[in-house]
């Protein structure tokens, strides 16, 4: 079993990660415009090292996205703002699939 520290910083990895690919950036490019190394980059997102705390401001610039999300997976109301601009363009019919597809998720959510 893993520690919680570990636990946390394999989390916060997987969400950078994550966040990255969805801006189709590479290790590489993402190192780049940290000043960073790929190895350093490499690391924080396979969980092996934490992020220092000027490299975590510097990361959320290049990444746009909020400290919160990366610590914590808490997505601030800038990030749903996309989501919510989206819904509000939608025919009614799509509207009410993507309802049922967001309850069908957060029940499925509930029950793990």
């Amino acid at each position: 079993m893993l520690s919680e520290g570990k636990q946390f910083l394999m989390d916060m990895g997987s969400r950078i990660s994550k966040r990255r690919k969805e801006l189709q950036m590479t290790q590489e490019q993402l190192a780049e415009a940290m000043n960073l190394s790929l190895q350093s980059i490499s690391c924080i997102e396979l969980g092996k090292k934490g992020i220092r705390p000027e490299n975590l401001l510097r990361l959320c610039r290049c990444l746009d996205i909020s400290a919160d999300y990366i610590l914590k997976g808490e997505r601030s109301p800038k990030q749903l703002e996309g989501i919510f601009l989206k819904l509000s363009d939608m025919a009614d019919d799509d509207y009410a699939m993507a309802e049922a597809l967001i309850d069908h998720l957060t029940k499925r959510k509930k029950k793990s």
